[in-house]
């Protein structure tokens, strides 16, 4: 990444706080409109270890509409047509894409912050963006009534931006959203997932990704090429208890499970730091805006990992805030109904995707 840390604007026409998907996918969008954006990313890089790596057909046919779809292609990355698992040692297909009438017909598993790059390279080229890196928005500045900037901290100094508008995109663990005095409520899942790496074998192993249930359990493996992204259920809160009985008890839960991963799971799984925990929440605002304020992405709705859904939500809250809000933002005109039109566009998608997650 070049570096972003140009001279702070005092003011913009919109500040988003979050360099994740949504807010880079509308930040992009709304500069390539013509509106003047800048998005404060609390991390220095990209170069972070996410859970959800999956494109699905639907945001590849977004990239197509922008142009954009051939050039990501060349990243490397995985193409999925199917996804097939087995279920009580039956092979089944959980999910086929292959004949969908959208631009690409499968999944991409490509690292996010390779996506993530992507984006903010080509955003990076419009006269109306910036990106400030290192940038940590923690509260919203409040005049009259409605928001009309952020406070962030960058380089250790305490900074403000005014705008027009405020995203908040910054994610589950969103600081803006309470600094708003906007509520959400927890849907209670009753589930967290580890997550880890073991290495593949292209000679022994199947090339589909997919999964494995077993009575009592169940592991997501993502075929990521030399090695399988893995993602193991368990019941929420039971990490303590595995961990008790030690990695060896897990790692033989792990083989038994999915018997194919045994041997390389030896390798890979040698103490409790080769495995992360996803603490999986699954909520929702029952508005995410006011006047000067809008949440999207997880900020607005947690998404469960169950389906790889949650990266296409939020690109699509962009897109529905980007096609909503251009306008208004260039010619200096945006109304609270703007911002109520986005959650009213966008609400629906997003709650049904949880209850069949919680489900």
């Amino acid at each position: 990444m070049p570096d972003t840390r140009a001279p702070l604007q005092q003011d913009t026409q919109c500040c988003i706080a979050g360099g994740g998907p949504a807010g880079l996918v509308l930040g992009y969008l709304l500069a390539r409109g013509g509106v003047r954006v800048t998005v404060l990313e609390k991390h220095d890089d990209f170069l972070r270890d996410f859970p959800g790596d999956t494109i699905h057909p639907s945001t590849l046919t977004v990239l197509q509409d922008l142009g954009l779809l051939e050039e990501f292609l060349a990243l490397p990355h995985q193409e999925v047509g199917e996804l097939t698992g087995e279920v009580y040692r039956q092979l089944v297909t959980l999910a086929d894409f292959r004949h969908l009438p959208s631009a690409r017909p499968f999944l991409v598993l490509v690292p996010q912050w390779d996506f993530l790059s992507f984006i903010a390279g080509h955003a990076l080229r419009l006269p109306n963006f910036a990106l400030r890196m290192g940038a940590h928005a923690y509260g919203v500045i409040e005049e009259a009534g409605r928001v009309a900037g952020v406070r962030f901290t960058e380089l250790g100094e305490a900074r403000e931006i005014r705008a027009d508008l405020v995203v908040a995109a910054d994610g589950r663990h969103t600081t803006l959203r309470g600094s708003a005095g906007l509520a959400s409520v927890d849907e209670g899942a009753p589930i967290d997932v580890l997550w880890f790496r073991i290495a593949r074998d292209a000679l022994r192993h199947p090339a589909r990704t997919g999964g494995v249930i077993q009575p009592g359990a169940m592991l997501v493996t993502l075929n990521r090429g030399d090695y399988w992204q893995c993602a193991f259920v368990i019941p929420k809160g039971a990490l303590e208890g595995l961990q008790a009985h030690g990695i060896e008890a897990f790692r033989q839960r792990v083989a038994d499970t999915a018997p194919f991963l045994a041997g390389e799971a030896a390798a890979a799984l040698t103490n409790w730091n080769d495995v992360k925990l996803l603490r999986v929440q699954v909520s929702h605002m029952p508005r995410w805006y006011r006047d000067g304020l809008l949440c999207i992405g997880d900020a607005a709705h947690a998404m469960s990992p169950v389906g790889g859904v949650g990266i296409n939500l939020a690109i699509q809250d962009a897109v529905a805030a980007a096609n909503r809000l251009t306008r208004p933002l260039r010619e200096g005109r945006l109304r609270t109904d703007d911002l109520a039109a986005v959650q009213r566009r966008r609400q629906w998608p997003a709650r049904v995707a949880q209850r069949m997650q919680v489900a």
